[in-house]
């Protein structure tokens, strides 16, 4: 028999488990199943499990709005995240609700049924699974491959070579040489952990990145915990990070020269007047057209003062048995190669998305909100902000997608679709900037228009606006289909 549940959540990882506890507190009466493809809870942060690995925005931000991070580190490590996920999860009874080795293949809208049919691998087998609202919540990358660019030579290379998102647990890198190919949050998390223990671990990047260091500890955080309940101390650590983000971000866009000077010269006090930072920290490209790269504690320049790990900025002519031979005619030796090449994309967990048979091209929709599609009916995906934490977009859908529940069911009423009059918006790529993630997957990613609803906002004060306070019947479509009739 096919099961069927008011709301499937798709994906067990910060978003889900924070859309299950929303949904739980605001739409009691709604019954929904967490439908994790993988074995555990906690998404990115139980996946990656390289050296390192930590969050590149603070805690305070990244944490949950209902449930206050409150260890005194604000830049945490991963496990302590998946911890956190994982408590959250367990404390709210959500960990009861979650499907684990549960694939979404595909999903089909069914008008006439107002509910969606899902096509799910489980064991190896395929298995159907309906609800009245699909929240997927699975992320935007491809866990299953990494972006690795083909490098020539690379099967001659007699060491081994490693992608971040699938690291071995047996390498063992103690006393060698390695090098790291990216200048990415992953390489800069990666080099100084790495040079712990490698003899020397070289950073070898194309293009440079801006680097921002910031304590690991947020000491008004800690101050202000001591003296004032866990959960307001919370809230106003919380709003004073992202004010101070916002402000951040509005001076770099206004004044990117400046602030491009702020930032270099932020490196340069660091590493020494000496130092070739105009060849190895200095972007071609302003400030946040980009994400900026977060080096808590500046553990990567005081790994590059001690000599214990080097930054190269070349291109690469081939992998050698030996090492990486550059175009410069360079050579670098290594016994370990890290690929920190990226991600690759993907949308919607990589299910095929359906209405009544007729394939949805996501790449060619209009995102409504930053969190629904045009003319998809019942659907929402949380795709975070590219210049601020995820989650705080993530508690905003969750939110939203609360109150459109409630208010359907409050009008008798089983069909919400945003609709837009093409002739009037004109369409734009999703976001307005130049990481290579986000220019690989431009086709599958869905455009946005050039007003509200359909302009993305990479705001949180706009967003707090719009999807807390705004009206849900802003360009949305409500209906009742008729009922399928019976055989």
């Amino acid at each position: 028999m096919t099961e069927h549940v008011d709301v499937i959540v798709v994906g067990a990882g910060l978003s889900g488990i924070g859309a299950a506890w929303h949904l739980q507190a605001r739409c009691p009466d709604r019954s929904y199943t967490i439908l994790e493809a993988r074995d555990a809870i906690g998404g990115t942060w139980d996946l990656f499990r390289y050296p390192g690995i930590r969050s590149d925005s603070d805690m305070h931000t990244l944490g949950y709005s209902f449930r206050p991070w409150t260890q005194a580190k604000a830049i945490a490590d991963g496990p302590s995240i998946r911890d956190y996920v994982r408590d959250t999860a367990r404390e709210a009874g959500i960990d009861r609700n979650i499907r684990f080795g549960h694939r979404m293949i595909a999903a089909d809208w069914s008008t006439p049924d107002a509910c969606w049919r899902l096509e799910v691998e489980r064991d190896g087998a395929r298995i159907e699974m309906t609800c009245n609202f699909l929240y997927v919540c699975s992320g935007y990358y491809d866990y299953a491959t990494g972006h690795a660019p083909a490098f020539p030579g690379a099967a001659d290379f007699s060491g081994r070579i490693v992608h971040p998102q699938f690291w071995p647990e047996d390498l063992d890198y103690a006393g060698r040489n390695v090098v790291v190919i990216g200048s990415g949050a992953t390489a800069v998390t990666l080099v100084p952990e790495m040079a712990r223990e490698a003899a020397h671990v070289t950073m070898l990047q194309r293009s440079p990145t801006y680097v921002v260091t910031r304590p690991a500890h947020d000491k008004f955080a800690n101050w202000l915990r001591s003296r004032l309940p866990a959960r307001t101390a919370y809230g106003v650590t919380r709003w004073k990070n992202v004010l101070f983000g916002m402000f951040f971000y509005r001076l770099a866009r206004r004044k990117p020269g400046k602030v491009k000077d702020r930032l270099i010269g932020m490196v340069r006090e660091q590493l020494g007047p000496d130092y070739d930072v105009a060849t190895h920290f200095t972007p071609r490209y302003d400030p946040w057209d980009q994400r900026l790269c977060l080096v808590p504690d500046a553990d990567l320049f005081a790994a590059i003062r001690s000599g214990e790990a080097s930054v190269v900025t070349d291109t690469i002519e081939t992998f050698t048995r030996d090492g990486i031979r550059l175009s410069s005619g360079k050579e670098l030796p290594a016994d370990v190669i890290v690929t920190a090449t990226g991600l690759k994309l993907t949308m919607m967990g990589g299910a095929r998305l359906s209405v009544d048979g007729t394939v949805v091209q996501v790449g060619q929709a209009l995102q409504y909100k930053g969190m629904m599609l045009s003319d998809v009916p019942n659907l929402a995906f949380t795709f975070g902000y590219t210049n601020a934490s995820w989650t705080l977009k993530a508690d905003l859908v969750a939110g939203y997608v609360c109150r459109l529940l409630n208010v359907m069911r409050k009008r008798g009423l089983r069909q919400a679709t945003p609709r837009v009059d093409r002739a009037g918006v004109t369409p734009e790529p999703f976001a307005n900037f130049s990481s290579g993630y986000i220019e690989r997957a431009e086709a599958i990613l869905p455009k946005q228009g050039d007003r509200k609803p359909w302009r993305l906002n990479q705001n949180y004060a706009l967003d707090v606006m719009a999807l807390r306070f705004g009206s849900v019947d802003d360009s949305m479509e409500f209906s009742q289909p008729a009922r399928a009739r019976a055989a």
